[in-house]
């Protein structure tokens, strides 16, 4: 035999190889194809070929790993358990650009599912590596290790302090100070997955400058990546008094409210989810959210969309509300009760009407005049259902009878409680009761002692 024909033995060879490795790749794009090919071993077979002689056929071999493992948990698994990630890691500090992206792109699949396969990744010593990956030159190899460490980070302190500890933070901050606008997405997402787990965890973002720099995209044209920008300072607004402050002293009034009016539903929510954050805290920083219109501007926001959408926005109004009676007024003034009653009433999930009754309590649980704004909006009759319905749901029927209860408790306006002498079960009706006797009772003392007579109920 020839060189010429030994050497065309491992031509046909590699050929086969690329061909195969190609296929499968291919093939783990489409659902229906993942049981079959898990079926006939495929993840034994593509292992050796991680370690192939020929770049191409690496690289092949992981995007199909990755792949298969992005699918499902036990993939996943299958990924973990056939020794496949010492593998990658090694790959991930010593090959080219093309098969880094690859093998960050298995770990971030594998690490997705659940904080037990997060933790075989760390276990594994990925973390420092991919650590080093974002400090490469290739753009693409930084984004695809920020999307692996933020998939690790997102499921508990734990795996996000072991994220922190390989020192990712400053990393992070600097990607999203670079030109392009995938890795800015992918780094904002993965510094909210950081931060969104304590006050400690978000106190390591803010403390490498991390505020600043989010506070300046929010008005970047690209709605992903706003989306994440507004998430991040969420996550960082929602621990503490002090961390809100910081959010707030980053100048993002009224700027942030531009959002609520954005094209993109998901900026609107994470929007609003920030403005929520912020207000829950204390009365000072929902002063401050009131002085910028933010009240007006979240009620505008629930009236232009439907569905979960709207829940940040309704918790925010009800947060306000809450703190005192002058803020619970501000929400009046800015016509939210109506919004607010318009979600009670036509919003099919039982979780955005529960807030919405909830949000609707604290705003008329201050005075007669507070109650009076709410009542004349025909609210009460359907607290009053959904609080009876058999279909309403346990949190739903809870937070509907404390609404009740608190608006009632201070409304004197007795036309709006009228329908509840005839409807209201015993334990509503004795507020609905006690609300006319405080109406009447002195009213009938003062015309009966002006004639001359007591009221014989006296």
């Amino acid at each position: 035999m020839s060189q010429r024909q030994v050497l065309q033995v491992f031509e046909q060879y590699q050929k086969a190889r690329i061909q195969f490795v190609q296929m499968v790749a291919e093939l783990a794009t489409r659902p229906q194809n993942i049981e079959t090919l898990q079926n006939a071993g495929v993840m034994s077979l593509l292992r050796p070929l991680l370690l192939d002689v020929v770049p191409t056929i690496q690289q092949t071999a992981a995007l199909a790993l990755g792949r298969l493992a992005n699918y499902n948990g036990d993939l996943a698994e299958a990924v973990v358990k056939g020794d496949i990630l010492p593998q990658l890691v090694y790959s991930l500090a010593e090959q080219n650009r093309f098969y880094k992206k690859a093998a960050a792109f298995v770990l971030r699949a594998v690490g997705k599912h659940s904080p037990q396969l997060a933790q075989a990744i760390v276990d594994c010593g990925a973390l420092d590596t991919l650590v080093i990956c974002l400090e490469d030159f290739d753009p693409g190899v930084k984004e695809a290790a920020a999307w692996a460490l933020g998939y690790i980070a997102r499921h508990n302190a734990e795996l996000s302090q072991a994220v922190v500890d390989a020192g990712a933070v400053p990393l992070l901050v600097l990607c999203i100070q670079e030109p392009e606008i995938a890795l800015k997405r992918i780094a904002a997402s993965a510094l909210s997955d950081i931060s969104k787990h304590s006050p400690e965890l978000a106190q390591t973002v803010v403390d490498v400058g991390a505020i600043a720099h989010l506070a300046q995209m929010i008005l970047n044209p690209d709605s992903k990546l706003k989306r994440q920008v507004l998430s991040a300072l969420s996550q960082i607004a929602k621990h503490s008094v002090d961390l809100a402050e910081m959010v707030v002293e980053a100048e993002i009034f009224p700027v942030v409210l531009t959002c609520l009016k954005d094209k993109d539903d998901y900026v609107k929510k994470n929007a609003s989810t920030l403005i929520r954050e912020i207000a829950k805290h204390t009365p000072e920083l929902s002063q401050l959210i009131v002085n910028t219109g933010g009240v007006a501007a979240v009620t505008d926001c629930i009236g232009s969309c439907k569905g979960n959408i709207r829940l940040p926005g309704i918790m925010m109004l009800g947060y306000v509300a809450a703190h005192s009676e002058n803020l619970a007024m501000a929400v009046i003034v800015s016509k939210a009760v109506p919004q607010l009653s318009v979600c009670l009433s036509e919003e099919p999930e039982d979780h955005i009407k529960a807030a919405a009754a909830w949000a609707l309590g604290q705003i008329g649980r201050h005075t007669p005049e507070h109650a009076r704004a709410v009542a004349v909006t025909n609210t009460l009759p359907v607290l009053l259902s959904l609080y009876m319905s058999t279909e309403s749901s346990e949190d739903l029927q809870t937070k509907s009878k404390k609404a009740i209860k608190s608006i009632l408790q201070k409304c004197t306006y007795l036309p709006a409680l009228e329908p509840f002498l005839y409807d209201a079960p015993p334990n509503i009706l004795k507020h609905v009761v006690g609300q006319f006797s405080k109406v009447l009772l002195p009213w009938i003392f003062c015309t009966s002692t002006e004639s001359g007579q007591l009221p014989t109920t006296c």
